[in-house]
Formats: C-alpha cells, structure tokens, sequence
C-alpha cells in the first residue's frame, strides 16, 4: 500500500505541476504552490484511484481527478490556518501560507486554489464527456462550499466552548471532512454511469472514511507530537472544541 500510495502521490505532484506551469505567470502562483505541493499524502486520491480500480477505469484520468481534488483539499487547509480562523503557524511540517506570506495573499492563493480543481475538471485534456464532467463539477462544488467543507469549517468555529449533541457534530464532521472523501468515491461511479443506488452505497462509504479519518487527525491532535504530526498539537483542549470531551473519554 505504501508503495502504491507514494506512486500516487508523485505522479499526482507531476501533473500538477506541469498543469501550473501552463498557468498564466502571477504573482499568485508562488504561494498557491507552495500551500498545494509537495501536499500530503495523497489519501483521498488514493481512495479515489482505489475506487476507480473496481471500475476498470483510466489511471491518468484518475490522476486529474485526484489532482482536482488535492486542490480543494490545499485550499481548505490554507484558510483553515488563517488566524480569523484556526489560527495555526505550521502545516505539513513547514510555516502555514499565511506565515509565509501574508493573510492577504493566502486567502487570494487559497481561492485561486479553489478554482484550479474546477479549471482541471472542465480541461479539454481530461478524457471525459461534457455531461459527466458538469456532474463532477457540480458535485465537488457542493463537497467544497457551504453543504460541504465551508459549512463544516463554519460549525466547527461556531460549536466552540459548546456543549453539543453527538448526532451534530457527526455532521459537522461529515460536511468538513467526509464530504471530500464521499467524492473521491462516487466520481468513479459517475463516470461509470452506475445507478443511484450504487452511488448511495459509495457515498456511504465515502462518509464512513471520512469520519474515521477526521476522528484519527482528532486524535492525534489529543496525543500526538508536533514534530511527527508536521503541525501544533494539543490545540483543540486549548480551544475548548465542541468534540473534545469525546476524546477525554478514551
């Protein structure tokens, strides 16, 4: 698994890179890669490929597609660190974007980020039909903004020093975490023309990782070490998050 997940990872960095290398040159483009690559692991584009396997479906074309989706994943993390935000310092082991070069230009990288996944899935060069990529697009815009990623970030700052109910903060966590998790596994089935109820069962799955993934990134916030995690630990204690106490528990 490593071995794939680390052929994922470079491959998906090549094409994105070439891809910004074709951009117009900005003065964005400096910060925008710097908070997009070398990026993570690659997780979801692995799910995503994983996925794609049952599927019998093209390698490279999954690749953009993961491409697209560590974009969205760049441009949350870039406003998460913002201090009107969760105000962190470090990201992925180096400063946050907006340490490195100013709040301004990081919510501006962040956006530009944000519209990159969207220009990937509608490219000429991704092998597609136009219906299917108007339904990825469509679908990873509702992962991104208020019913998915935005609304999960805003409940997250919201239930704050709150004592809230299980079932809310499930979904706080579906929409921040799970819903681009969910993507990574129905965009396969999209493309694959598959029925509404495969797609329900994939979503599900999608949601399902996605939960366990956000519940490990809580954990290891609870008990891990910042040098290992490539980001401050023990914040969410700190600033009393609705989700906390769950934890203590353990």
């Amino acid at each position: 698994m490593i071995k794939d997940l680390n052929r994922i990872a470079k491959d998906t960095n090549k094409f994105l890179n070439s891809y910004i290398k074709r951009q117009s040159k900005t003065e964005l483009i400096k910060s925008m890669k710097y908070g997009l690559l070398p990026g993570g692991k690659k997780i979801r584009s692995k799910i995503l490929i994983d996925v794609g396997k049952i599927f019998n479906l093209n390698y490279k074309s999954l690749i953009k597609l993961g491409a697209a989706v560590e974009c969205i994943h760049a441009y949350s993390l870039i406003h998460d660190d913002l201090p009107c935000m969760d105000n962190d310092s470090i990201r992925r082991g180096k400063l946050s974007t907006h340490k490195k070069f100013g709040e301004s230009t990081a919510v501006l990288a962040g956006n530009s980020l944000l519209t990159l996944a969207f220009e990937i899935l509608s490219d000429k060069n991704l092998i597609l039909n136009a219906n299917t990529k108007i339904k990825l697009i469509n679908l990873i815009s509702e992962c991104s903004g208020h019913t998915g990623i935005a609304g999960g970030q805003y409940l997250d700052l919201n239930y704050e020093k709150k004592k809230i109910k299980k079932k809310k903060i499930i979904d706080m966590q579906i929409k921040k975490t799970g819903k681009l998790f969910a993507f990574c596994c129905i965009a396969p089935v999209l493309i694959s023309n598959k029925n509404n109820h495969v797609l329900k069962v994939f979503e599900k799955i999608g949601y399902e990782i996605g939960l366990l993934f956000q519940i490990t990134d809580d954990l290891i916030d609870y008990k891990g070490i910042t040098k290992k995690a490539g980001k401050k630990t023990k914040k969410d204690q700190k600033k009393r998050k609705s989700y906390f106490n769950q934890f203590t528990r353990l």
